[in-house]
């Protein structure tokens, strides 16, 4: 369990932070980075449960959250680490999002159009999270020019989140008849 009795510790004043390991990094590498692309995913996430009223959207996004933290400290402790107890993202995790991308998926008309990224009750922020997570996810990418190795599940799991906020947003618009189709050209009338 994580205690913290102080929030700053001036360890970062020098433009460097720790990771798991006493290992010291620049702010700008690539790892922080990616990081705190995934901290801006959970915060997106957050706004979006602070609009959504739905309890199985509530309910599979608190989970959501409580994995992005997983994968964070995933992130934070380097794949070389034989400590036993750490934090990994598991196959089942992603699993887990397919599975729920296919159930909320069975509700749905199949798309003929790109859907507009907008919509109440959550929905917009839902699409806006999806951007987040893909660009969390392109963070990851930019890892392989990095010497720092990570588990392979965590891109896996980004990767299904984008699409599983993608296809949740869906859902929440069909259910509050909400959902914007794009109309090539709309504007140029």
């Amino acid at each position: 369990m994580v205690f913290l009795n102080r929030i700053y510790t001036r360890g970062g004043d020098d433009g460097k932070t720790g990771i798991i390991g006493d290992i010291r990094l620049s702010k700008s590498h690539a790892l922080i980075d990616a990081i705190g692309e995934i901290d801006e995913t959970n915060a997106a996430i957050g706004v979006a449960l602070a609009k959504i009223t739905d309890p199985f959207c509530q309910d599979r996004l608190g989970l959501i959250q409580n994995d992005l933290f997983d994968l964070g400290a995933d992130l934070a402790t380097p794949f070389e680490n034989k400590i036993s107890s750490s934090l990994r993202i598991t196959a089942s995790q992603v699993e887990r999002l397919e599975l729920e991308i296919d159930r909320m998926n069975q509700d749905l008309p199949a798309l003929k159009s790109f859907i507009l990224p907008q919509g109440q009750g959550g929905i917009a922020e839902l699409h806006l999270a999806r951007a987040i997570a893909r660009r969390a996810e392109r963070a990851l990418i930019g890892l392989n020019d990095s010497d720092i190795t990570i588990n392979a599940g965590i891109r896996c799991y980004v990767n299904r989140l984008s699409d599983y906020l993608f296809v949740m947003a869906r859902w929440l618009g069909q259910k509050l008849e909400q959902e914007q189709l794009w109309e090539p050209r709309k504007g140029n009338r």
